[in-house]
């Protein structure tokens, strides 16, 4: 098939006329007319990893993938992340007779809500990935250095041992934390908080609390703890697509279908 062979073994156009005997125009039509096809999955109890990735800034996939089938359930083209395209896909598996029994979502806000009733767990590298944007890599005070070594330990660590770590920083630098900046023009007291890039990466771990342990407090459902599984996908696609630069927008979600389809 001229499509599996233009996208998984990475052929060109003019690899394919040669290779069939034809012209680059005529594979060029072939491919324009061929259908991505794969073998349906029956319908089942599984966990779904769920995620967006986009080319550029107003143009991506979102994807739902069950890392134990290892095959990929449902995906659209997408303008923006937003909960109501996860609700879309939610709907769309339950519809046809998925049964989701876990979820593994990037923090986004509001998407945990649509998977209600539904154990959720926030990707733990993606935490990771947010309170180091807070924090940079290698922060200046000792507070942050001490709240970026407590966040690289999360994969590590066990509800409780977390808890306890986060409060006994958070006790400790709490003064720290409140500290105000004087400014002309603000009332006594109620300047900008000093340290607000800190007060941002702790909150993000408080408010992302309840859903960073899920795995470990379901542990008969095997969640995973990160949504690796989609990474990985997500990095294959662009690694493809990068062999055939150029391709209009249709097209290019056409070969999009085909790697998700066939990816396992």
């Amino acid at each position: 098939m001229l499509l599996h062979a233009y996208v998984w073994e990475r052929q060109t156009l003019a690899q394919l006329a040669t290779r069939t005997g034809h012209s680059s125009r005529w594979v060029r039509k072939q491919l324009a007319y061929a259908i991505p096809v794969h073998a349906p999955l029956v319908p089942q109890p599984t966990v779904i990893a769920a995620d967006v990735t986009f080319w550029g800034r107003h143009y991506g996939v979102c994807v739902f993938r069950s890392p134990t089938l290892k095959r990929n359930l449902w995906w659209k083209e997408v303008t923006e992340e937003t909960p109501l395209v996860y609700a879309e896909g939610l709907r769309a598996l339950q519809a046809v007779g998925w049964t989701i029994t876990g979820a593994v979502i990037d923090g986004k806000q509001g998407v945990a809500r649509v998977f209600e009733g539904i154990p959720v767990q926030m990707c733990q590298f993606h935490q990771v990935k947010i309170a180091t944007r807070y924090l940079t890599r290698n922060p200046k005070t000792q507070a942050g250095r001490q709240l970026r070594t407590l966040v690289l330990r999360l994969a590590k660590s066990t509800e409780t041992e977390f808890l306890l770590l986060l409060k006994s920083w958070h006790t400790q630098w709490k003064e720290f934390l409140a500290e105000r900046t004087s400014c002309s023009g603000c009332k006594p007291k109620l300047g900008p908080y000093t340290h607000r890039r800190l007060r941002a990466a702790y909150r993000s771990l408080t408010t992302h609390f309840p859903l960073l342990f899920t795995y470990q407090t379901h542990q008969d459902l095997q969640i995973p703890n990160t949504t690796n599984t989609l990474d990985g996908m997500f990095s294959q696609i662009k690694n493809r697509l990068g062999v055939h630069r150029g391709a209009k927008r249709k097209f290019r979600y056409k070969l999009i279908n085909e790697i998700l389809s066939g990816s396992n």
